[in-house]
């Protein structure tokens, strides 16, 4: 018999006292490598070992992040913590019951089978036999490695999966508690920074006195080559000293960024790592081409709050609060540049103010420990200006995406290339693509990396849902991985997925258009997997779509549809739009199926979120540049969907439960902007390829027309 294949995360974090530990309280701890970033994870995941264990929620402790207890998980990314955290928790809490049950049947002289387990309390024959999992606890060697081999609950038997329970991480948050802004030790010291304009920039000359000018007290400057931070007891004068910073700084070799550069247009022709996936083009010459291009630009993670951390350098050892996306590769990022062993790290993860992707945060993290290194003994809150935060953290690639396809006589594509220009989409440090910021600006800054993407058995980065999910013949990705974009980028959620969604889903609209039948049966005409076929006709069924009206009336209905990483969870969007001189979304219907579903409210929560900003995206945001880098550095010149313009939103899902979970944090993301795509086209009689849709673009497709 075949040893039970185990997740990832449990191969490679292989005891049981990495999981889960019965606490004297009587309370059972879960410890998971993922972190709380606004998804619910938390909840989902104590109520996955509330089943398992048979103990109510209420005694599950969920330690999320802490590289002292906790396993290694690696980054809470791509929609995977409930598949592949979830999946672990659920084996482990299998195993240690059966364990536990085995040890109490031993204490009682009976077999298994005569013992059930209610509220974590052993029951013999229905009777309470005196035994729990806290008493039997002892007698269970938790270093032992997961096998995997014991049986997990049937769907049939849960109690508290599939049931919409409240958050756990919400009271803290809503009373201002929880964040790692809010943090205030005694004795901390507030510390701000000058960052270096571009790697390689050298800081020439700093006036210290007008900038202590301008800070009005207590400040100390610490300097390391090109790495300048502002350090005060009060946090007001580090601000005041960052602020007035670079008016008194000069800078050689700063480089110089040229307009069009902030364009998807400009990828194309620069210098690329080219590869080909998927079969190669038929022999015959192509009879009746077609082929659409779409685009969109840079953008920014735009957080609430700015990137910040603490951290305390205290015996020899350091201590770091962050919001980052990984702890245990935090831990191991900044022991490379401190050049301290990674046992000497501990980092810990604090709730911040929400991203999904690669933001400053772990960039946050190493100026807190550069400067905790200079000043031991004392924690160190270092917290980015909004500046900082927007000219400074990676952003979201632009893209251009051209899809060529050769139709059938039917009008249906029987050839199919995809053709992508993107910068990378993963520069996090530790993976061989990128460096934590800070240590670009020290004395010896580290070497220039090769750039790399996402592999596709991870879910590709440019190329995330290029495959179309439609019945095609063949199908190719043509992949340029831009070398040398003007601004470092790197994750931002979703990764590739919208601009390739957005196209897809365009093309699929103008398709429709050219065989003269209406946008939801063409669709269905070549989508044969089932589960997808149900999506799409019920989605249009729910937004009335054979109401939908002729185009050019400047109202307009249009859906998306995209299987996130084609194997994640299947979303399928209708946005109702009115266009005047710009876009009123009015209505989304977004439906969803992600399988066994842990906490359907919480789900829908990330259905809607990602609903709204897919919106923000294609409607408004764009990161700008000036000659010396992102100029968009403030919420006035960078611009997000207002509660003022948020439509109705109807975000549910279908049930799933005979099917495994599947990841939903980014499922809605690129439909929703196909959706609106689509819909605008259908307001105007004319289609916008670029992202954002802007009144410009409006009225200049309107001139075009």
């Amino acid at each position: 018999m075949n040893a039970p294949t185990l997740p990832t995360s449990l191969v490679e974090n292989p005891r049981l006292d990495r999981w889960i530990r019965f606490l004297p309280d009587r309370t059972v701890r879960i410890a998971t490598g993922k972190v709380e970033i606004g998804q619910g994870v938390v909840t989902a995941l104590g109520q996955i070992a509330a089943d398992e264990l048979d103990v109510p929620l209420e005694r599950v402790v969920v330690l999320s992040g802490d590289t002292a207890e906790g396993p290694d998980e690696m980054y809470t990314t791509s929609s995977l913590s409930i598949e592949m955290s979830g999946g672990s928790i659920r084996l482990v809490c299998a195993e240690v019951r059966a364990k536990a049950l085995d040890r109490a049947a031993l204490r009682l002289n009976c077999s298994p089978q005569d013992l059930s387990v209610v509220d974590g309390r052993f029951l013999q024959n229905g009777a309470d036999s005196g035994q729990d999992y806290w008493t039997i606890a002892s007698e269970i060697d938790f270093s032992q490695a997961p096998t995997g081999a014991a049986a997990t609950k049937p769907v049939a038997a849960y109690k508290v999966v599939g049931q919409s329970v409240p958050r756990l991480d919400l009271p803290a948050k809503v009373t201002g508690a929880a964040f790692v802004h809010d943090v205030l030790p005694d004795g901390v010291l507030h510390a701000r920074m000058l960052r270096q304009p571009n790697p390689g920039a050298a800081l020439q000359s700093l006036d210290e006195a007008a900038i202590r000018r301008a800070a009005q007290g207590e400040l100390e400057i610490l300097r390391d080559a090109n790495f300048v931070a502002f350090v005060s007891p009060v946090e007001g004068v580090a601000q005041s000293a960052a602020a007035a910073a670079p008016a008194h700084a000069t800078w050689s070799n700063a480089r110089r960024i040229e307009p069009p550069q902030q364009e998807a247009a400009w990828l194309k022709g620069q210098a690329s790592i080219d590869r080909t996936i998927g079969a190669a083009p038929a022999g015959s010459p192509t009879k009746r081409p077609f082929q659409i291009t779409v685009s969109r630009p840079y953008i920014a993670h735009a957080s609430m709050g700015p990137s910040c951390a603490l951290a305390e350098l205290k015996e020899g050892h350091l201590t770091v609060w962050s919001h980052g996306q990984g702890m245990h590769p935090l831990r191991r990022n900044l022991a490379a540049v401190l050049g301290l062993p990674v046992e000497a790290i501990t980092a810990r993860h604090l709730h911040g103010a929400g991203c999904y992707g690669h933001n400053g945060a772990d960039d946050a993290a190493l100026d807190a420990a550069l400067i905790a290194r200079r000043l031991p003994g004392r924690c160190i809150r270092l917290q980015w200006r909004r500046e900082e935060e927007f000219g400074f953290e990676p952003v979201g690639p632009a893209m251009l995406v051209t899809l060529h396809v050769d139709l059938d006589e039917r009008g249906r594509p029987a050839d199919w290339t995809t053709e992508i220009f993107s910068a990378t989409h993963v520069q996090r440090p530790g993976m061989g693509s990128g460096y934590l910021l800070a240590a670009e600006a020290l004395a010896e800054p580290p070497p220039e990396v090769k750039p790399t993407d996402p592999p596709e058995e991870r879910g590709g980065g440019g190329t995330r849902n290029a495959v179309p999910l439609y019945d095609v013949p063949a199908h190719r990705i043509l992949h340029h991985l831009v070398v040398r974009p003007p601004v470092r980028t790197s994750a931002l959620r979703g990764l590739g997925a919208l601009p390739n969604v957005f196209a897809i889903e365009s093309l699929m609209d103008e398709l429709a258009a050219r065989a003269g039948e209406d946008p939801v049966a063409y669709r269905l005409s070549i989508l044969s997997e089932p589960r997808a076929r149900r999506l799409v006709a019920d989605v249009a069924r729910r937004a009335n779509w054979s109401a939908r009206g002729p185009a050019g009336t400047g109202k307009g209905l249009g859906l998306g549809f995209a299987r996130y990483k084609n194997r994640a969870a299947y979303a399928a969007v209708v946005a109702s739009v009115t266009v005047q001189e710009s876009v009123r979304v009015d209505h989304v219907w977004a439906l969803a199926d992600a399988g066994l579903v842990v906490n359907p409210d919480g789900a829908r929560n990330q259905l809607e979120g990602g609903v709204v900003q897919a919106l923000s995206w294609t409607l408004k945001e764009q990161v700008r540049f000036d000659e010396s880098g992102i100029a968009s550095c403030d919420w006035q010149s960078y611009p997000i969907l207002r509660f003022s313009e948020l439509p109705e939103i109807e975000a549910e899902l279908v049930d799933g439960a005979g099917n495994p979970s599947l990841g939903v944090g980014e499922c809605t993301v690129g439909p929703t902007a196909a959706a609106v795509g689509n819909a605008v086209a259908h307001a105007l009689g004319v289609r916008i390829h670029d992202m954002p849709l802007t009144r410009d673009r409006i009225m200049a497709a309107l001139l075009k027309a």
